[in-house]
């Protein structure tokens, strides 16, 4: 067969790493973890895994100890399933698109009551002159005959 590619061991990986989380390793700070995404590097020697807890800053910094201290676990886990000589090393990164998404939901919420603003204005405004200037009159004799 041929070499496995990055994606799909990525996608491996992810899988592990989920599997590990959930069934077993038994912290309690890991209650509303979810694993977003993984990078690996091309030599494939780091894996990044990005993840977001649901909860407060107390919340994501339980989990970010919680899941330095099952590094080595899951690392051990995803070189023996994978059957890799060298594990990569891992890496846990908070994913930063909850803050992201919420930003562009506050730029879409100020884009909304603008627009609001423009539609209460424009409401009982009348044209300056004809409503279309560029309508062409029927009387001119160009009805297209």
């Amino acid at each position: 067969m041929g070499n496995p590619t990055a994606a799909k061991v990525a996608g491996q990986i992810k899988l592990i790493a989920a599997s590990m989380l959930q069934r077993r390793i038994e912290d309690p700070r890991l209650g509303f973890l979810t694993i977003t995404d993984v990078r690996l590097s091309k030599d494939w020697g780091r894996c990044e895994l990005f993840y977001t807890v649901l909860g407060d800053a107390e919340a994501w910094a339980g989990a970010a100890a919680a899941l330095e201290a099952a590094k080595g676990q899951i690392r051990t886990q995803v070189s023996r399933q994978l059957k890799l000589r060298q594990a990569p090393e891992i890496v846990f990164v908070p994913d930063a698109m909850p803050e992201q998404s919420a930003h562009l939901e506050d730029l879409f919420a100020a884009a909304r009551a603008i627009d609001a603003r423009v539609a209460g204005l424009a409401e009982g405004a009348a044209y300056a002159g004809a409503p279309d200037p560029y309508k062409a009159d029927p009387a001119d004799g160009e009805d297209g005959e």
